[in-house]
């Protein structure tokens, strides 16, 4: 039986990507963006099928139907839509799959590593922290994946989620796409980019996964919100508890757990 890889992907660590408009349908810049995160993705399910692999993308981004699968290499499959599912941008993993590569990821809300830097729904939390450390859709994507047992492998997007997915994953392979600062990226040519991903992740299937790493026994996860009313909101919720003006505090015992109390919008939720 074939292995299979998961590919998780987002727009907003796509190459070239700077404004909200350019990851919301409709709007100016938004195919372009779309263009290159099929590429971009495109560029790791060659690496998969060339070590002989089955590669799965799951579409991470808005309506989950940006990704065009036409533009893929023949033998990847695609999942459009929301599952429904408290995994959200990793539903459809299993602990059958041999690693997870996560393309087009992008800073965490609360630093200023990206200008549509945010964790889950950007108008809706402020920051988020995971036992006192500040917390991206990696960090629980990836937890999500450690708690099925499944290493996560590579991740492509800007220079500080990179460096910010190394510290918390020794051994994950990472190329940064551009970097950034306030307003602005500075981006490296997207052909470039999508070979360097495309060797990257090669390299990385051929040295073998880093070790999976342990889930704490509890996450306290502390919400930032960016209104009063959504503080009470959030405080009719079993469990939660105010830590502070706008912040709310839930301590999960497990990942499912934590992802649903992370998703406000509720769209994987069951």
């Amino acid at each position: 039986m074939k292995k299979r890889y998961f590919i998780s992907v987002d727009i907003e660590g796509i190459t070239d990507v700077t404004f909200w408009s350019e990851t919301e349908a409709g709007q100016t810049g938004y195919d372009e963006a779309c263009g290159q995160m099929t590429r971009e993705t495109a560029a790791a399910c060659r690496a998969v099928l060339a070590a002989g692999a089955l590669p799965v993308v799951r579409d991470g981004h808005g309506g989950a139907c940006n990704i065009r699968h036409v533009d893929l290499p023949e033998g990847t499959e695609l999942m459009r839509g929301w599952a429904c599912h408290p995994g959200s941008m990793m539903a459809g993993l299993d602990g059958t799959f041999s690693g997870v590569i996560y393309i087009g990821y992008h800073a965490p809300a609360g630093s200023d590593g990206s200008p549509p830097a945010h964790t889950s729904e950007h108008q809706q939390i402020r920051w988020a922290k995971i036992n006192g450390e500040l917390a991206s859709e990696f960090t629980m994507n990836s937890l999500y994946a450690a708690s099925l047992g499944v290493p996560s492998l590579f991740l492509s997007g800007d220079e500080a989620m990179c460096r910010m997915a190394e510290a918390e994953i020794p051994g994950l392979a990472t190329v940064a796409v551009k970097r950034c600062k306030g307003n602005s990226t500075w981006n490296i040519h997207p052909k470039t980019a999508e070979r360097a991903i495309e060797e990257a992740v090669a390299k990385q299937l051929a040295a073998g996964a880093p070790p999976v790493p342990q889930v704490p026994e509890t996450m306290v996860l502390e919400l930032c919100l960016p209104t009063h009313q959504a503080v009470r909101s959030a405080r009719q919720l079993p469990g939660v508890e105010l830590a502070g003006d706008d912040v709310v505090r839930y301590t999960a015992k497990t990942v499912k757990e934590l992802k649903i109390a992370c998703e406000l919008d509720r769209k994987s939720v069951v």
